[in-house]
């Protein structure tokens, strides 16, 4: 059951509600599919269309006032008579869908019409100081973005409203910190519980949509979500295969998100002595994973390295592990750009890092405080230069990002 589209060639389409009427005849042509539509059996989308028709006529209507408004000139008496008629207008479809609502109470098109309808928002009250409260309108929008839909019925997963106004709630009114995110996703799940598609629905896309994103700190939402929401007798939809997976990909990311400590590597330098990444004792430590042989890393190394001649003043040392097995590049490379940082490798395979920081490429930076605590991951050099100038107050350590039309010839 729901709101469905008929697509025709072209990109033409006329739309038809399924819902308690099963058995119906939609009859219409190609001149004007809603004009000319004629319903059989279903007093829902007979409804629906005279509704329809109606907007077309205000469309017409509208359409003529915009020009009014257009060929009139700012503040004279003829544009701010034809933005009276617009407003006029917009009253006249307000007040049919009011009384589509109050005719056909239990219609499905009347929860559409009402999930749309915008939350009224009541006079900010005043603060002890006198002033008024800034954050009211805010606070109470997001406290009742939800009032106006019904959460439990999963026919609205099949219309174009319901997932407009999951996004705007996740990505527009929540504050994008992973924090934020991850008590809005709770509260937004909660209100689905009683019905398991709806359930499924939202807990996929937060998933997904934190998941795949390329901001920094948002795998931490994935994690949440993976914790909470993908266990058997909760993920009725996942296959045990996938759920493993989910699994297994929530206890890799887990230990590296931010703010997390990152666990000691003890790896060998160039002349076979164990180094410790935590006797590094200063403020900032780069564990920096490349590849001699990676044309990314050949960009990135040298830029860098750059930026390390600058930045170790101030109390920043990079712990470099080369990725690969090959010796004689890795200490040629090593030679040619005066790498005067600590540079390990793991040649034997001994250290799992690469599994447990999800190494799948390279280069790979994980910046860390004075606690091994992680500040930022997965950065570039630009990146990395704009938060160690911020942090040690230092702008000279801020490089400029070089132009996409230089990278694109770079890469090619």
């Amino acid at each position: 059951k729901g709101l469905y589209l008929f697509v025709l060639p072209g990109k033409r389409y006329f739309e038809m509600i399924v819902d308690r009427e099963q058995s119906f005849t939609l009859e219409t042509n190609t001149d004007d599919y809603v004009a000319n539509m004629k319903v059989t059996g279903s007093k829902d989308n007979q409804a629906f269309y005279d509704y329809l028709r109606f907007i077309g006529g205000i469309s017409k209507r509208a359409e003529a006032i915009r020009a009014e408004i257009e060929n009139s000139k700012e503040g004279s008496p003829e544009r701010e008579e034809a933005q009276k008629k617009m407003a006029k207008l917009n009253e006249e479809v307000v007040a049919n869908k009011n009384q589509f609502l109050k005719d056909y109470p239990d219609a499905f098109m009347s929860k559409v019409f009402l999930a749309t309808k915008e939350i009224e928002i009541p006079e900010a009250p005043v603060l002890p100081d006198g002033r008024k409260d800034s954050l009211f309108a805010y606070r109470y929008y997001k406290e009742h973005f939800f009032d106006n839909i019904d959460m439990k019925d999963e026919r609205m997963l099949r219309t174009p409203v319901f997932h407009p106004k999951l996004e705007q709630y996740m990505t527009k009114l929540t504050p994008q910190t992973p924090d934020s995110i991850i008590a809005a996703a709770d509260y937004v799940v909660s209100l689905t519980r009683p019905n398991k598609e709806m359930f499924k629905y939202v807990v996929w896309w937060i998933t997904n949509h934190y998941e795949t994103s390329n901001i920094m700190g948002f795998d931490a939402v994935f994690v949440h979500m993976g914790e909470k929401y993908y266990t058997r007798d909760q993920a009725f939809w996942v296959d045990s295969t996938t759920l493993y997976k989910i699994q297994e990909r929530v206890k890799i990311l887990k230990p590296i998100l931010l703010g997390k400590k990152l666990r000691n590597l003890v790896l060998k330098d160039t002349a076979g002595v164990f180094r410790s990444m935590y006797d590094i004792k200063q403020p900032y430590t780069l564990v920096y994973i490349w590849d001699p042989d990676c044309g990314h890393c050949k960009k990135a190394t040298p830029k860098l390295k750059k930026l390390y001649d600058k930045a170790k003043k101030y109390g920043f040392e990079v712990y470099a592990i080369n990725n690969e097995v090959e010796r004689d590049k890795w200490l040629k490379f090593i030679r040619e750009h005066d790498l005067n940082w600590i540079n390990v490798a793991d040649m034997e395979f001994r250290d799992n890092y690469r599994y447990e920081f999800d190494i799948h490429s390279t280069p790979q930076m994980f910046l860390l405080d004075k606690d091994k605590k992680i500040k930022a991951k997965k950065i570039d050099v630009e990146t990395l230069s704009d938060i160690l100038a911020k942090e040690f107050n230092a702008p000279e350590l801020k490089m400029e990002r070089e132009s996409k039309d230089k990278d694109a010839k770079d890469e090619h």
